[in-house]
């Protein structure tokens, strides 16, 4: 997602965007071609189940994984890509739909005058930064390039308060670096972020060339961003510590915050944010906002502007002339996930815009794909996963009464969203042109800043939706306490009106029980049934919850990739974890109650219990680069493909079961090692 919130969209995947394709042929929903059966499912059921799909589905060079989601990324491209074309085709009405998507996807399109235009779509930034001379000035500058989506410094929100959940607050949080995550300036050990580190400075060169520096400005510029961005690093929350949302919480009001950044004139510089006097704030990371103040002084303005305008042209390289985009992705692309060849002008166009004007872009989609029989379908799914969550809930013999009449209220409490939202954003008043790609999307980040900072003062908006309805994703949204599943992912492999119950509770009904458990996680569980930070837990029962997350953290610490040099982050991945671990229990005692399982017919040689997991594993299949795996290790909450697959099923004696796995097994845990919390 382009914007940034400070609420988890706790994910299923890495947020695709994808649709449905009429299907012309009759497809085996388990195919034992994608299987590997010369492997036992008792050693490795990922590899049993998907084997021969990961043999036969190497990376493109366009991709840096290739999965169940990608292959549903490139049908989709192909219906957003006809919308969009039909739409640049017409001489449509001025804030129409089709006008603000056609011209924009035209513009996108239009590589001569790309070309032609060269560095010039950023004259104006770079302007505007040329008169920076003060730290009063640099402090302005940083709140009009926020404004723009340009992302300097540090981050700038309106969000509810986690506290409050009812009201809009003004938020800060650290931000503002080049790099994937502060680790990768901060880990000095490790001979791989050695080389990204001088790799970043020889593009910081190569991308300051481009924009008109000679070499010796260049090499003193991208050294100056280099030292600038390594001090807010350092000074940066690692990602484990950020999934502590009390960590993370503070409430301070204009003279608290002045006092721990004194030399940043916080008054005016709200006061500009949000046209109106501000007297509270949340400030997410304190330390971070010492050093960044520290930095007003102790980095000279002129290394401040190389920064700030460092970080205008990372921003706008991808959507200027050949020689900005094609150097952007050597670096970004090439050197830091391993994707080979830069993915065709059109798809790249259409990503944009569904990630600016998704709304707009979704609901054309919806319009011509989305099947209301599949909302009323999910309804069905969604009530019987909830009846499934209430029941074992009431089985727990780790939680007391009292808590659990509170995890109840606030399971029957959540908001479900299926498919898009009910009222769709206007952007009417949004000045698209044909001619300026970056200038468009200037326009719809400038369109965002000012949608968001007019919830300052209004009600809570518990209507809006945080993903675009193509999108194959889901979330949870603890201070909504919302469950949202858009139209894309209610779609096979995840639902098909056409598959048996098997398939469908191992895909979506997974989802769903995934999406449900994020509530009751290490971070959701924190957030009542109003959506408000506040523990409604007993000391006992909180403990013992924690007993059972750390045996969790402790199962995925001991999975390693890239031929054993890495190791799962349980900590960083804790709450998919139990997420998917709660998501596969839920689905599978909710599937034992159809009349599928109670028939026990077999389908293309297998039970339906062996078909209900043989539908998860197949969502996660994905082949993928070292070097993304490498990157995603690290900033990634989900764990790799194989272990969301093995990881749940070797704590399930139903999966044995399915499966005759035995003692001694590579699959097999024994039962006093084998992991239920939900």
């Amino acid at each position: 997602m382009k914007k940034s919130k400070l609420v988890w969209y706790v994910l299923i995947i890495s947020s695709i965007a994808t649709t449905t394709k009429a299907q012309t042929t009759i497809r085996k929903f388990i195919d034992k071609a994608n299987m590997d059966e010369s492997v036992s499912p008792r050693v490795n059921f990922y590899q049993y189940a998907n084997g021969g799909w990961l043999k036969n589905n190497p990376i493109p060079p366009t991709e840096t994984r290739w999965g169940s989601f990608n292959e549903l990324v490139s049908s989709t491209n192909q219906v957003l890509k006809g919308i969009l074309k039909e739409a640049a085709d017409k001489n449509a009405t001025y804030g129409s739909n089709n006008q603000l998507v056609g011209d924009f996807f035209a513009s996108g399109m239009d590589s001569v005058e790309i070309e032609n235009a060269g560095i010039t779509p950023v004259h104006n930034l770079f302007s505007e930064i040329k008169t920076v001379n003060s730290t009063r000035d640099l402090l302005s500058e940083i709140t009009s390039l926020h404004k723009s989506g340009i992302p300097v410094a540090f981050n700038f929100s309106v969000y509810q308060d986690d506290k409050n959940s009812s009201q809009v607050i003004v938020q800060l949080s650290q931000g503002g670096l080049g790099l994937p995550d502060r680790d990768y300036y901060t880990n000095l050990l490790d001979e791989r972020y050695e080389n990204l580190r001088t790799e970043y400075v020889k593009h910081m060169v190569n991308m300051f060339k481009i924009f008109g520096d000679d070499n010796k400005n260049a090499k003193k510029n991208a050294e100056a961003v280099m030292r600038l961005e390594t001090s807010l690093a350092g000074a940066s929350m690692t990602r484990v510590e950020r999934r502590d949302p009390n960590k993370n919480y503070h409430k301070l009001n204009m003279m608290e915050l002045q006092k721990i950044a004194p030399m940043t004139t916080w008054k005016d510089i709200l006061s500009d944010y949000t046209g109106q006097e501000v007297k509270e704030v949340i400030v997410r990371q304190t330390e971070f906002f010492k050093e960044f103040d520290r930095q007003l002084v102790a980095t000279p303005v002129n290394e401040w502007k190389a920064y700030l305008k460092w970080t205008v042209i990372r921003t706008a390289a991808p959507y200027l002339h050949s020689k900005a985009v094609d150097e952007h992705f050597n670096f970004y692309g090439k050197i830091l996930t391993g994707q080979k060849v830069m993915k065709p002008r059109a798809d790249r166009v259409s990503m944009v815009i569904d990630n600016a004007m998704g709304e707009v872009l979704g609901r054309m989609y919806v319009s011509r794909y989305f099947k209301p029989l599949a909302k009323s379908r999910m309804l069905d799914l969604i009530k019987n996963l909830t009846t499934t969550y209430e029941e074992r809930i009431n089985r727990l013999d780790w939680m007391s009464d009292a808590t659990k009449q509170k995890a109840l209220t606030k399971l029957h409490a959540f908001i479900r969203k299926i498919g898009y939202p009910d009222v769709w954003k206007d952007y009417s008043t949004v000045h698209i042109s044909r001619t300026s790609y970056f200038g468009n999307v200037l326009e719809c980040n400038r369109y965002d800043f000012n949608y968001m900072v007019n919830k300052l003062g209004k009600p809570v908006n518990k209507a809006e939706w945080g993903m675009s309805a193509p999108t194959i994703n889901a979330y949870y949204n603890p201070m909504v306490n919302e469950i949202v599943f858009p139209a894309g992912i209610l779609q096979s492999p995840f639902f098909d009106f056409n598959a048996d119950d098997a398939v469908n509770y191992g895909g979506i009904g997974c989802v769903i029980g995934h999406e449900m458990t994020h509530g009751f996680d290490d971070q959701g569980r924190q957030y009542d049934a109003e959506g408000n930070l506040n523990d409604w837990w007993t000391k006992d029962d909180a403990t013992r919850f924690k007993e059972l997350a750390y045996r969790v953290v402790e199962q995925y610490n001991s999975y390693t990739v890239l031929k054993g040099s890495m190791n799962v982050n349980g900590q960083l991945t804790l709450g998919e974890n139990l997420a998917d671990l709660g998501g596969i229990n839920i689905a599978f005692e909710a599937f034992k109650k159809t009349n599928q399982a109670k028939t026990g017919e077999q389908i293309d040689g297998f039970t339906p219990e062996q078909r209900f997991f043989l539908s998860w594993a197949q969502i996660w299949r994905s082949n993928i680069t070292d070097e993304a795996q490498a990157q995603r290790i690290v900033t990634d909450p989900h764990s790799p493909g194989i272990y969301r697959c093995n990881g749940p099923v070797s704590n399930m004696p139903e999966f044995y079961e399915a499966f005759g796995i035995q003692k001694g097994d590579p699959m097999w845990k024994k039962p006093g090692e084998q992991v239920k919390v939900w």
